[in-house]
This record gives structure tokens, sequence and C-alpha cells, in this order.
């Protein structure tokens, strides 16, 4: 359990007038969307399209940065992201947690494979770059870390989720160290990140997905709520060369625990940036 206490946030008489211009919003962002994958590659012929595909982690980071603002989030990014390429690992509580990466930085993610069955939204993940797992498959985790040993040797940096998937909110839960052994194997940095929905540093329980709730429906409650900020902390890096994989880990947790229980981290910047954002 975190030493500060998490938000939950009671009755909201306008959350029915923000459903009324945020959901056509909505609509025309994810159209968008599309349309600018269609762009930058054609899943059909497999050909090029029309924009160059270096330009395609630009694109992403600010669609990002349009639905989280959509969705009432004021981003702020907190320290340096790391030059690529660098492993970034991050704490798990929601499907955002994507969008708000996306949003401070490009990287190819690894999620679970369940997203790439989700309509529209599985399609643009894939566009993007994501690498899917079959959680409690070794031979999925066995594939999914060769790639992110090729893309971390391309220059390309790679985000993950160790917990191995999304909690509750209320306490940061072991890191599985496995998926550390890629940045020993290409001598990759890895920089811990803190991420953090909801006023004043602490985390707000009505974001992460509730007891057997799905991806739409947490979308829909989501998409009606009150502004808040989203806090991502860029955390001093560990290089792979002189700790063990479970040292790695047991590292970046520590660091990201000692955001979220209110610390202030050893070696990170003091200063801040704000990305513009309201609701």
């Amino acid at each position: 359990m975190t030493s500060r206490s998490p938000a939950r946030r009671g009755f909201d008489p306008l959350r029915p007038l923000r459903y009324l211009w945020r959901t056509p919003l909505l609509v025309l962002l994810v159209l968008g969307g599309v349309l600018l994958t269609l762009l930058v590659s054609n899943p059909v012929t497999g050909r090029r399209g029309l924009v160059p595909s270096r330009h395609w982690e630009g694109l992403v980071h600010r669609w990002s940065r349009a639905m989280l603002r959509l969705f009432g989030f004021r981003v702020r990014i907190v320290g340096q992201p790391a030059p690529h390429p660098v492993l970034l690992v991050a704490n798990h509580v929601s499907w955002l947690d994507i969008e708000a990466l996306h949003a401070a930085r490009g990287a190819s993610f690894v999620a679970k494979a369940e997203i790439e069955r989700w309509p529209l939204v599985g399609w643009l993940a894939a566009q993007a770059g994501t690498l899917f797992h079959k959680r409690g498959s070794n031979d999925s985790l066995a594939r999914v870390m060769d790639h992110m040993r090729e893309r971390l040797r391309g220059g390309h940096s790679v985000a993950v989720f160790p917990e191995g998937g999304t909690g509750s909110g209320e306490r940061l839960r072991p890191f599985h160290a496995r998926i550390f052994q890629v940045a020993m194997d290409t001598g990759t940095p890895i920089q811990p990140v803190a991420i953090i929905y909801g006023d004043g540093g602490r985390m707000d329980l009505d974001v992460p997905f509730r007891p057997g709730e799905g991806f739409f429906p947490n979308a829909l409650r989501l998409l009606g709520q009150r502004p808040m900020a989203a806090e991502v902390h860029f955390l001093e890096p560990l290089l792979p060369d002189a700790n063990g994989r479970r040292e790695l880990a047991e590292g970046s947790r520590t660091r990201i625990a000692a955001v979220l229980e209110g610390g202030e981290p050893a070696g990170l910047p003091a200063h801040g940036a704000t990305a513009d954002g309201h609701a």
C-alpha cells in the first residue's frame, strides 16, 4: 500500500455535459488516427503510404496527446527521457499508460495479446509497432524478447510493464525480472517511469479498471470524467553491465515506488515540462 492515500471521486453533475462534446470529438480523433495510419502504410497492399515512415513517431506523439486531452488529462512530464535506444519500464494501471508514454516520447510497446483483437484499437496498436505477448506462454515471451532485442539493437526504444498486467492503483506489484534480460543482452540502459493519474501526485482510483470491467466500459466511464493531471516521471536510468536482471527489476521498482509514495527519486532533474491540456 502506498504511504499517501489514493484519491476517489464523488458525484459529478457535469458528467453528462462532457459526453455531449467529447463523444463527437473522439469519433473525429479516431477517424483521423485511421487516416494518418493509412497515409504512413497501407496494410492491404503492404506498400508505403504518402507520408514517410520517419514521421510516424511524431504523428503518434501528437495523436496521443490529443487523445489524453480529450479524456480530460493535463499531461505533465517530469525529468528527462533517456536518449534512444532505452528500455522503458513503467507501472501499469490503465490502458491509457501507453498513450501517456507515447505523449511523452516515442517507443515500441509490449502489450497483452488480447489488445490485438480489440476492434480498431488493436489494428492501430499494431500499426504503431506494438509487440503482442500471450500471457502465460513462454514461447510467446521468447518471440517477443527476440523482437525487442532486434529493435533495441536497431536504435529504437521499447517500453514494457514489468508487473505483467494492470493493477488497482493502490499498490505496486512485483516486477517480473525475465524481461530485463533483453537490456543485459543488448547493453541497453533501463529507465524507470512512474505514471500517476490524479491531482497533487495522488493516484485517482477511478482511472484503473474496476473488478470485471472491460476496455470499452472503462473508456466510456473515463470519457465523462472530470479534468485531472497525468504525470509521467522519467527517473534515473540503470545500467545493465553491473547488475543481474533481478537486481535491475528490484532497482527499477524501488525508484518507481518512491515516486508513487511521494518521495523524491535520487538523480531526477529538478525541472519538469507540462504539455498543454484542459477539459
